[in-house]
């Protein structure tokens, strides 16, 4: 047994005695039981140095690939200076970020709270929306994603997550995705906030309709209701644009990022909010929301340093171009195997292809790992495998994934025959 091999199997034992077992197991079946141990740009390579083109991109986290070499160096200078904020003195970096956010952030919204994760920053605008109209309920949609935490996980739209830790937070409703009729029926006099992805992630790369986001804005504002965009996933260039709401040239009350924000290498979230909102929440009690490690100067300067990588090297744009000429592959490849694939689907670099069946998806993703390329399904949606790489993915590397995933459906056909004809 080779020297890899032994720190293999060791990991897998600790995972099956300390960590999880049923993921372990899960991730053997997969074709992912290997120890990742470096990772550039578009590219992570295994302990046995094995190459594997990431077009899963931590869920979205590594929208300027991994190590991009400028947020490195921001890191490392922080870290020669401080770390961890002391949370008693003025915060230089946390003002320079927040500042930052609200110069490109889309219509009023102008304050940031920093936190630590997307499901934090879900939290925080549920609150804020709730102290804000003195109002209790939120409606979401079905299929939704908004984090795993309780307040979050009750605005998420899918009961196998939701169901093993009831009861929920109180006064959560969900209405149809892509439905702004449902969402005017289900206001009442307790409404506090919509919260909407502009693109539904886990829920299968769902693309609304152009009139949505839209019609969902215009009822929030005739009903005095407030609009939260999740753009956890889908800001910060994803989909083609900064931010995935500006497609349709929307404004929301309150926002939330994370993911990509921290330049994959360090955790950072946020939301952010109008003055009028801010003034209603923070006036009275400026620590009514706090966070221990949020805003911590070390994630301060990863953000930042993203921001300035994402603007310098416009990604949003090479998300947009790349990202149509990744989906006119997928339709290609999905108009030659419409006995297994239904569509093809998404916005910039967000894409989605859905399977007739969920299983015939996820023995796709094995092969496709034993050929070299990272994908997963989406978490609400298994009959979908979501491609979501980093933003500065080439047109070469596109095209080797498409060699993958076709090869990837062949063989899955070559396995089960006539099972799927």
């Amino acid at each position: 047994m080779s020297n890899a091999e032994q720190i293999t199997q060791d990991v897998i034992e600790k995972y099956q005695r300390f960590v999880n077992p049923t993921q372990v197991a899960l991730l053997k079946i997969g074709g992912y039981d290997h120890i990742e141990h470096r990772a550039e740009g578009v590219v992570v390579t295994d302990l046995d140095g094995n190459e594997y083109l990431d077009c899963l991109g931590g869920y979205g986290i590594f929208s300027l690939g991994h190590r991009h070499p400028k947020v490195v160096e921001a890191v490392k200078r922080q870290l020669d200076l401080m770390p961890l904020a002391s949370k008693t003195f003025l915060n230089k970096p946390l003002a320079d970020l927040c500042a930052r956010l609200a110069e490109i952030a889309p219509g009023d919204l102008q304050y940031a709270f920093l936190c630590n994760s997307g499901t934090e920053a879900v939290e925080g605008a549920l609150k804020i929306a709730r102290m804000a109209t003195g109002r209790t309920d939120c409606i979401a949609t079905v299929g939704a994603y908004h984090g795993k935490t309780l307040g979050s996980l009750s605005a998420t739209g899918r009961e196998l997550y939701r169901k093993p830790f009831a009861p929920m937070v109180p006064g959560f409703s969900h209405v149809p995705w892509n439905d702004a009729a449902a969402i005017e029926d289900a206001i009442t006099e307790n409404t506090a906030a919509v919260i909407v992805e502009p693109v539904q992630g886990e829920g299968g790369i769902q693309v609304p309709s152009d009139d949505y986001l839209p019609r969902v804005q215009d009822i929030c504002r005739r009903r005095g209701v407030l609009l939260i965009a999740d753009e956890v996933q889908t800001g910060l260039g994803r989909t083609g644009k900064m931010f995935a709401v500006e497609h349709w040239g929307v404004t929301p009350d309150i926002m939330t990022l994370a993911k990509a924000l921290g330049g994959g290498v360090m955790p950072v979230g946020a939301f952010l909010a109008t003055p009028d909102i801010w003034e209603k929440v923070f006036h009275e009690n400026p620590f009514i929301h706090t966070s221990t490690f949020g805003g911590g100067e070390l994630a301060c300067a990863a953000a930042l340093a993203a921001l300035d990588v994402t603007l310098t090297e416009d990604l949003p744009r090479r998300a947009a171009e790349n990202g149509a000429y990744f989906l006119e592959g997928l339709r290609r490849t999905q108009a030659a195997h419409p006995n297994v694939l239904q569509e093809a689907r998404g916005l910039g670099l967000m894409l989605g292809v859905e399977f007739t069946d969920s299983d015939i998806g996820k023995l796709v993703i094995g092969t496709m790992v034993h050929r070299g390329v990272i994908a997963a399904y989406t978490l609400n949606n298994p009959k979908v495998i979501r491609f979501e790489p980093p933003l500065i993915i080439t047109r070469a590397q596109i095209d080797q994934v498409l060699e993958v995933f076709e090869a990837g459906i062949q063989d899955a056909l070559a396995l089960l025959g006539d099972l799927i004809e």
